[in-house]
Parts: structure tokens; sequence; C-alpha cells
């Protein structure tokens, strides 16, 4: 048994495929199949079921990947520990971002990274809050730029901003005509939504106090996974929609005239960078931090902001 099966192992694991995990790799199917096969023997246990598409682990087989994937981090740790103590600054970096960030933020961040003149290899992944903090746990991701505060206990978060609540208001709506929107006088009827993996979607319900066994009176029924969606469903239909700062300064300025703040409420959501309690490379991640808040106006870097966040 050495590393290089177990990396192997890992990779098929992830893909549930053994070409698309042979290059991954940077070998051929032949090769990664064949040190697979020699593990299995040596083990004298099978550890995928090539039987069924895709492939996947056997009972077995997915208590070996479990323990490869500790494994394997601890190996990588020893190299971490020493570049730590150096400070060195370079290597691969994989980060996680949840839609709802990934739209306004991910630009920025390839803008900032490609003129920082570091010497990191930032590899983005957009993926829901759910996959991306199995990823961190699994030692698939670096850091998850995510929603919070998660109160996991296998993971550090570090609070990189704060950004307030909007609502967006159609012009077909009653509310349009007012300065700013009370909470109570917003019809949960006419209140588009995100889908229920988003954990946005579970912040703006607690906002508006939403109770499950509210009966919708409309004939049409949509939710919708992307934000802007959201905000072109309101613009041709009466109704309202919920939506983080980040977003609405990207809007256009004929968009921005259908903008509500609300009245006497402060509601903000807290935007952390979170990595296993296991993570190693505090230069490399003090790095990474300085890059994405070079990326946020500061005026949502206020940490005295984080007495209004709104539970996930």
């Amino acid at each position: 048994m050495n590393i290089q099966q177990l990396e192997y192992i890992i990779a098929v694991d992830n893909f549930r495929h053994f070409a698309k995990a042979a290059e991954m790799c940077f070998v051929t199917q032949p090769t990664l199949s064949m040190m697979i096969q020699k593990l299995e023997n040596e083990l004298n246990v099978k550890i995928f079921d090539r039987a069924r598409h895709p492939v996947e682990p056997t009972a077995i087989g997915k208590q070996i990947i479990a323990q490869a994937r500790i494994s394997l981090q601890y190996f990588n740790r020893i190299k971490e520990v020493v570049e730590s103590e150096q400070q060195t600054v370079k290597g691969s970096f994989k980060l996680g971002i949840i839609p709802t960030v990934a739209t306004c933020l991910v630009p920025v961040i390839l803008h900032k990274q490609q003129s920082s003149g570091n010497e990191i290899e930032v590899t983005l992944k957009e993926s829901t809050t759910g996959a991306l903090v199995q990823e961190l746990i699994n030692g698939t991701l670096d850091g998850g730029i995510m929603a919070g505060p998660l109160h996991h206990s296998a993971l550090n978060e570090y609070p990189l901003y704060y950004e307030k609540f909007y609502a967006y208001v159609s012009p077909l709506d009653e509310l349009h005509d007012k300065k700013e929107i009370d909470l109570d006088e917003i019809n949960i009827n006419n209140l588009w939504l995100l889908e229920n993996e988003h954990c946005l979607r579970g912040q703006i319900e607690r906002l508006c106090r939403m109770k499950k066994n509210v009966v919708s009176t409309s004939s049409v029924k949509y939710e919708s996974g992307n934000i802007e969606t959201l905000v072109n469903v309101v613009d041709y239909n009466s109704g309202i929609t919920i939506i983080p700062e980040m977003h609405a300064m990207g809007l256009s300025e004929e968009k921005q005239e259908n903008l509500r703040a609300f009245k006497n409420l402060t509601a903000v959501r807290e935007i952390s960078l979170v990595v296993s309690k296991e993570y190693v490379r505090k230069t490399m991640l003090n790095e990474i931090m300085k890059i994405i808040r070079a990326s946020v106006p500061k005026s949502m870097q206020n940490p005295q902001l984080k007495a209004f966040v709104v539970d996930l």
C-alpha cells in the first residue's frame, strides 16, 4: 500500500469514473486500474463495484476510502506545516463558494488574484453550503466562502464581510410607492424565493418570520436557483424578492429604482471563509482572506454589524 494508491481510490470515488479519475491523476486508465487492483489484492477485498454504472465503492470500500482521505490529509499536512513555519506563500488553494455569493464576488476575486503577483494557484468551485461543508471535511477543498455562522464542530469560520438585505419590489406591486418597506406589510404569497437548497432562502424565511402553513393564492409557483432570475421575474410580474447588498450594488440604475430598504430594521448576513480545523497553512489562509477582503467594499467589513446577523 502506498500514497499513490490512496490518491487513486479517492479520485475514483470523487468522479465515480475510472477514465475521469485517471485524467485527474495524470496517468493512463490502465495504470490507475492496475494500481487499484494491486491494492485490492493486497487487502483481499473489493474496494469498487465495477459492475455498477457509475462505479460505486463497496461497503468495505467506503470505509477504506474514508480512512484514505484522513491519511492523505495528515500526510499532506507535514509539508504544509513546514511551509507555514517558513511563511511560504505558494502552491494551490481549492476554494468553494456558494452561488448567491459567486455571481458578484468571483469576477473580482479572479481579477485581484491575477494582479496580486503571488505564487498561489486558486481554483474556484461553485456549490451549495451542504456540499461545500462535506468537501471541507473530506479534504477535497481547502476553504469555502459561505454564509454563516455554521457552528460546525469540525470547521473554523473567519468572517469576511456583512451585507444588508434589500427588498426588490415590482413596479406593479402596491408597495412600490413606499420609500421603505415594513416586513409586516409584505404579502408572503407575493414573495419570490430561491430553492430550498440555498441558505439565503432560510435566512429570508427567518427574516420574514414565515410560517410553513401559509397557503399561496397564486396560480403560479416558481422557485429559482438564481437571484438574477428572481429579479427578472419581479420585473415582469407583481411581487417582491429579497436580495443581499452585493447583488443590489450590481444592479443597473434602472433596476435600482425598485430597491427598498427595510423600515426600522438592520439585518445582515455574515459571509465567512470556512476551513477545516485541521488546516495549518495560516500564511496561505491570510493571503486568501486578504484577496477576498480587497474585493469587498470597506463599508461591509465593519465587525459591529455582526450583532445584526440573521441566523441560517
